[in-house]
């Protein structure tokens, strides 16, 4: 099963990307479901259809999804929001304001990982599409999984026991229930769907595209972007410029358009060399429904194979005596490396990663750290405990 996501920023065309491929995928014959990471679920505009929370058939052997978050909130963490709201309304607020700030930031965004994680769990699909919230909220998203389970493994054992030893005194002092056994189990039922989710995500048949529009402001977050993905371990397999002004026939106006463009995307070749760029034309007309998305997708990648598996080394590696990040176009100035205990953290800008070294490594101390030509390389000293 191939898994494809596509994210940029928001208004570059990300959404068309994503259902343009979706389109080429089934019409090759694989059996191909869309899915949106995107609260503004606009892949059923673009495909044409009625949105569905079930995997509707868009075209022969192409299917689209949009989650039902509601159904969705219930069946993975229901246990968690009624004891939310069971709380809430014990501190005095009434039953429908509790259940409107019971709903979490993020939630929707959430509840589409873990509901791809069940479709790539039924082996129905050949290839799955994930059409991801702008960038910000993308990376933020899948970081979360690696996050959440740094902080679930150590502070859940020893949240465990105080809430044995405590629920007494919280519910005598505080006046509200303390969470049982089955909230806490959901909890964690929650934390393994997000790293089984992050397994799929990173694993050797997902890979992430890059939608551009080539303008400078669009093209300086995506190269931020590509460092970041990297940093949480994600592959990035293609750049996709959209939206190219073609130079034959241009008038005045549009000339000036096509020097400057011209500009951004020898920027994006070097700046993402050895990665393909794609370049797909500023089209006379919008491209809704299959008929245009499958022209667009022609366009897009010609003679290539979209669904090969992804011809990128995983991000993070480790040997016997090093750490080797991938960290492509990071800058050494924003760039920052701490120890504490087992985990190394790892900073590139406003982006942080907490890596939990193997036990052969975590014995030993830090030799040295370097980054050279976009990798970022901790070695560890040959032998001897820390």
């Amino acid at each position: 099963m191939r898994i494809l996501l596509f994210t940029g920023k928001g208004g570059v065309g990300k959404t068309t990307a994503a259902a343009a491929t979706a389109t080429l995928a089934a019409e090759r014959g694989n059996k191909t479901l869309v899915v949106s990471t995107d609260t503004a679920h606009s892949l059923a505009d673009a495909l044409g259809v009625p949105p569905s929370a079930e995997p509707v058939e868009a075209a022969p052997g192409l299917h689209l999804q949009q989650v039902d978050t509601q159904k969705s909130l219930e069946r993975h963490w229901g246990e968690l929001r009624d004891y939310a709201g069971n709380v809430l309304a014990e501190l005095g607020l009434d039953e429908v304001t509790a259940e409107e700030i019971t709903v979490l930031p993020g939630a929707e965004e959430i509840l589409a990982l873990l509901e791809l994680r069940e479709q790539a769990r039924t082996g129905r699909w050949d290839v799955i599409v994930v059409d991801c919230a702008p960038t910000a909220e993308t990376l933020r998203l899948l970081a979360l999984p690696e996050a959440l389970d740094w902080h679930v493994n150590r502070l859940l054992p020893t949240g465990r026991r105080m809430l044995r030893a405590l629920s007494p005194v919280i519910r005598h002092v505080a006046k509200v229930s303390v969470p049982e056994g089955e909230v806490v189990s959901a909890g964690e039922r929650l934390h393994r769907g997000l790293l089984e989710v992050r397994a799929l995500l990173t694993g050797d048949d997902a890979s992430v595209r890059l939608v551009l529009t080539p303008e400078a402001v669009v093209v300086a977050e995506a190269r931020r972007t590509l460092t970041s993905l990297s940093l949480y371990g994600y592959r990035v397999d293609a750049v996709i410029a959209n939206r190219v002004f073609p130079a034959e026939g241009a008038d005045e106006w549009r000339l000036g358009w096509v020097e400057a463009q011209a500009r951004q995307l020898a920027t994006v070749h070097e700046s993402f060399a050895p990665l393909p760029v794609l370049t797909v034309p500023y089209l006379p007309a919008e491209p809704v429904g299959t008929a245009a998305l499958s022209g667009l997708a022609a366009r897009m990648y010609g003679d290539r194979d979209p669904f090969a598996r992804p011809g990128v080394e995983p991000p993070l590696r480790f040997t016997t005596d090093e750490l080797a990040l991938s960290l492509p176009l990071a800058d050494r100035d924003d760039l920052d490396l701490a120890r504490k205990g087992d985990d190394i953290i790892v900073t590139a800008g406003s982006y942080r990663r907490v890596i939990a070294l193997p036990a052969a490594l975590a014995r030993r101390e830090i030799s040295s750290a370097a980054l050279r030509d976009g990798r970022l390389r901790v070695r560890f000293e040959a032998g001897g405990a820390k």
